[in-house]
């Protein structure tokens, strides 16, 4: 036996449809597709949302309000949680979404004041509040913020 004689198992492949070549073959005139309507037309594709003719969900549900596109998602994090940290780790918002402190869509991070921190760490986030900022040197740890 030899590479070129190596083919699929009998049965296993069909031919593929052959449509649009007479009334013979069984699949003449319509070419399988039907009467009328979009469908039997050539280059029809359904577009997303189409319910055949029917007012789209998208279009029947009222607008309300403003989105606002340039919309910055801050994930907040206050001082107590960070307290399960190694005295001087680097904690930045990579370490904080692996350990779960952070879930869900967000663009920026920033720690919170709310209660103590008893072990210096080096924090890494893009926004600081005052109080936070003061209770982490205090604790001899630093506070930088991302650019």
């Amino acid at each position: 036996m030899k590479i070129h004689e190596v083919g699929p198992k009998q049965g296993s492949r069909r031919a593929r449809k052959r449509v649009g070549r007479g009334r013979s073959s069984g699949h003449g005139k319509t070419s399988c597709r039907g009467e009328n309507g979009a469908k039997s037309r050539s280059g029809y594709s359904r577009k997303g949302g189409f319910e055949g003719g029917q007012m789209p969900l998208v279009r029947r549900i009222p607008k309300r309000g403003f989105k606002n596109p340039f919309r910055t998602n801050w994930a907040e994090v206050n001082l107590d949680q960070l307290a399960r940290f190694d005295t001087g780790s680097t904690v930045d918002p990579e370490l904080l979404a692996s350990t779960g402190l952070i879930k869900g869509r967000y663009d920026k991070v920033v720690v919170m004041g709310r209660g103590e921190l008893g072990v210096a760490l080096n924090i890494k986030v893009h926004r600081f509040t005052s109080s936070a900022a003061m209770k982490i040197t205090e604790a001899g740890g630093t506070a930088e913020v991302l650019g």
